[in-house]
């Protein structure tokens, strides 16, 4: 998807390592914030109030 299948050597382990922890930051603070938006309503929701 990125290229990343051409990276080779601890350069290229560094590369997927710092990807992948990119990824993950990004989707932990997104889904952060949906679950700030939309959590109480979801729960207010499933509880019957």
């Amino acid at each position: 998807m990125f290229g990343l299948e051409n990276a080779t050597g601890l350069q290229g382990a560094g590369l997927v390592m710092g990807v992948v922890l990119l990824e993950a930051i990004i989707l932990y603070i997104g889904y952060g914030a949906l679950e700030r938006l939309f959590g109480p309503t979801l729960v207010k929701m499933v509880s019957g109030e």
